[in-house]
């Protein structure tokens, strides 16, 4: 009887997670031909790709980073029959790039045999982060300040998305932000979301921003609606600091059926929708922020989002950013940043916003850290 392969999936759950590359490099070789093969994951501000088998060779090529924007499989003709460029992601989240070079012909069916592997590899590596630090040392280019630990370690990911929609966040600067942060979750058809601007700088600011988040899921974890998460958080916030600091934050409970987004606005996150080339920001009553009174009460308010709408939030950290005293950032210079973004995905679109609030600093270092969360409505 001929021997029967092992499925990947299998070999994975059974391996060591720092162990994950290596035991897909061996069954690349053993199966498909292969020859090279290499894992390369985004880093912190997903603008590198950066190899995990041989740490010490340069970042990934732009055929990597083609595919890792494009979110589609690449083969690429060498001397030696084919490199494959495949996207590790999960759930919507982009991890990183897997190369193979394989003496097997090219076509559908190496294409799909080859994205098979990838999307078992990316599950897995996705699950390992909790066990081993060996991919975050991969993707950390330089240290974190202990307040960008905290938040990084705070975060649900940076992008979440299916057929439905597809969200992505990013923090600035990523290495040493303090207080801003995001957050989401889904249940069944819809989509919790909050961005959330810490008062104050450095561990302090993160410590704020850590007792707020986790305030807030407790009451969504409890079957709360974002009134009484918002409430819960703003007087665990004043208990702890009886109102000498407090929290800007957005929330927003997002059905993925019909559009209809509930909110409650407690600060300066600011909302923006790209709607047909055309940009509408959303006006809402802005409700105190969390934790500067006690037993504060808040109200929801709602708007609907369309078929194909993307919705941008911001941090004050981007829209009223005043490096070296010039004029705030402001709405006329993020609506230049978005207009770039027009045929990009949101989880390309974060990076551009991102990288046009760096141009405008010109160098000078940034008053305040910076979130920005990008949102598309696919249905």
């Amino acid at each position: 009887m001929p021997h029967r392969s092992t499925p990947v999936a299998a070999l994975l759950r059974a391996t060591s997670p720092d162990r994950l590359p290596e035991v897909v490099a061996d069954h690349l070789r053993r199966h498909h031909a292969a020859g090279p093969v290499e894992v390369l994951l985004g880093d912190m501000t997903l603008s590198g790709l950066w190899p995990v088998l041989a740490p010490q060779d340069p970042p990934g090529n732009a055929h990597a980073v083609r595919c890792f924007g494009s979110q589609r499989p690449l083969t690429h003709l060498t001397a030696d029959g084919n490199r494959c460029y495949l996207p590790l992601t999960v759930w919507g989240e982009r991890l990183g790039v897997l190369v193979v070079e394989t003496a097997q012909p090219s076509g559908a069916g190496l294409i799909d045999g080859l994205s098979t592997v990838a999307d078992e590899l990316a599950l897995a590596l996705r699950a390992a982060h909790l066990a081993t630090d060996r991919y975050r040392r991969v993707i950390r280019r330089e240290r974190l300040t202990m307040a960008a630990e905290l938040q990084w370690e705070l975060l649900p990911g940076r992008s979440l998305g299916d057929d439905r929609f597809l969200v992505a966040g990013q923090l600035e600067p990523a290495y040493a932000v303090y207080g801003d942060h995001f957050d989401w979750t889904l249940a069944d058809d819809r989509l919790t979301l909050t961005v959330l601007n810490g008062g104050g700088d450095g561990l302090e600011a993160a410590v704020l921003t850590a007792v707020a988040v986790n305030a807030m899921r407790n009451a969504r974890r409890s079957g709360a609606d974002i009134v009484e998460q918002a409430e819960l958080a703003g007087d665990a916030i004043h208990s702890r600091y009886g109102g000498a600091t407090h929290a800007a934050t957005l929330l927003l409970d997002i059905d993925l059926v019909d559009g209809h987004v509930e909110a409650v606005d407690a600060g300066s996150p600011r909302a923006v929708i790209a709607r047909d080339r055309e940009f509408h920001p959303v006006t809402l009553e802005q409700q105190l922020p969390l934790g500067m009174f006690g037993e504060t009460r808040y109200e929801i308010q709602r708007f609907r989002l369309e078929p194909a709408d993307r919705l941008l939030v911001v941090s004050d950290g981007v829209h009223a950013a005043t490096p070296g005293g010039r004029p705030p950032y402001g709405e006329a210079a993020l609506l230049t940043a978005l207009r770039r973004t027009r045929l990009q995905p949101a989880t390309e679109a974060v990076g551009t916003v991102m990288r046009g609030l760096r141009d405008y600093h010109e160098g000078a270092e940034p008053d305040d850290d910076a979130v920005t969360v990008c949102l598309d409505w696919r249905r």
